[in-house]
């Protein structure tokens, strides 16, 4: 039988792969539009990489432990199903910011969800836990 949260793994680092792919992307782009390290200033379009990119992360700090805790506090088989939705609109969240930063937002209304479910689902299932002596 197949550990459970064998499923969990592969949706963190489904996770990890989407973020790396802003960041390989905001690299490109900063070679594209000839921008200096460490300068993260330059055309419009060069900035919506970086954003991207920095989006991401601000949102992987969420997803990646709210994910851990409510495998472990309610499901890791709900974690992984729900989870599993965050990284591909992670990926269209960031092509649709290199083209216009109105074009992300269906993506990013898609990507949140999840991280409210683990959050608020871990501390209630946590609650839970304590409560019934668990």
């Amino acid at each position: 039988m197949i550990d459970p949260y064998v499923y969990v793994v592969i949706v963190s680092a489904l996770a990890l792969l989407a973020y790396y792919f802003t960041l390989l992307m905001a690299g490109l782009a900063r070679g594209r539009f000839k921008i200096p390290v460490p300068s993260h200033s330059g055309p419009e379009e060069y900035e919506r990489y970086v954003r991207a990119h920095q989006n991401t992360l601000e949102h992987l700090v969420l997803f990646l432990p709210g994910l851990w805790l409510f495998a472990y506090v309610v499901s890791p088989y709900w974690a992984a199903g729900i989870g599993v939705i965050w990284p591909p609109m992670r990926v269209l969240y960031a092509r649709g910011y290199h083209k216009a930063a109105e074009k992300r937002l269906i993506p990013l209304y898609i990507s949140m969800p999840p991280i409210y479910t683990f959050v608020l689902g871990s501390l209630i299932g946590g609650i839970v836990r304590v409560v019934q002596g668990a």
